[in-house]
């Protein structure tokens, strides 16, 4: 069975773990690895893994102390270039190329944002498949058989055009959104294209501070899937 862990979500930092009984994975490290290390009751030792989606900060922020600390770390060949840094222990992997990190099958896949090889994943341990998306505008691919969605919802296209009206934010801002973070919409139609009769939960990731809400969110996503929905 696997458990999904939100250690820090949004534009201070992101970090997720999913565990099984044998091990953790890591979903990007944005945060400082005390907090991590805290999270895992200082069993950080139990962690086989981490997956880097893209080399802004607020994801990778904590990644040369992870790999400081013994901790593989897969992204793609772009992300890696785009980080700087050299290290045995940080590997480059494929679009749609799937691999092994302990129990967890991994399949990388193209997402859509403003870095230089943005990736979300299908991660499958047993029966049971996450999808974790984060940091795109749009999932061009479909899946079968998810049990578990990982996925940002960062705004709903009402409240941030009633935001630009009253000034509160700009129409460049709201550009970079359209075309680099998903929104609440964009979330709605990619669920309703996918399979989700084996669905048990969604994690709605990233949400924005101003161009957001949580209970709107929530209830919207409920009605598509019939499942619970946890807020990141």
């Amino acid at each position: 069975m696997v458990n999904i862990k939100t250690l820090s979500s949004g534009s201070k930092g992101n970090a997720y773990l999913l565990e099984d009984e044998h091990s953790s994975l890591l979903l990007e490290c944005g945060i400082n690895f005390r907090n991590i290390q805290i999270a895992t009751d200082f069993k950080a030792s139990e962690i086989v893994g981490c997956l880097l989606t893209h080399e802004h900060k607020d994801h990778s922020k904590g990644l040369k102390d992870v790999l400081k600390n013994g901790i593989d770390v897969y992204a793609s060949k772009g992300t890696i270039e785009a980080e700087k840094i050299t290290h045995h222990r940080l590997k480059s992997i494929q679009a749609r190329k799937q691999f092994n990190i302990g129990n967890w099958t991994i399949l990388p896949f193209e997402v859509e944002h403003d870095a230089k090889e943005p990736f979300g994943y299908l991660i499958a341990n047993g029966t049971e498949k996450v999808l974790f998306a984060t940091d795109t505008y749009y999932v061009r691919f479909k899946f079968k058989g998810l049990t578990h969605i990982m996925i940002e919802c960062n705004y709903s296209l009402d409240i941030l055009n009633d935001n630009i009206e009253s000034g509160r934010v700009s129409a460049i801002l709201k550009r970079r959104l359209m075309k680099s973070h998903f929104s609440l919409e964009n979330v709605i139609e990619f669920l309703k294209a996918n399979d989700l009769s084996q669905l048990k939960e969604v994690h709605l990731l990233h949400l924005s501070d101003n161009n957001s809400d949580e209970n709107l969110f929530k209830r919207k996503v409920q009605e598509v899937t019939g499942v619970p929905v946890y807020i990141a």
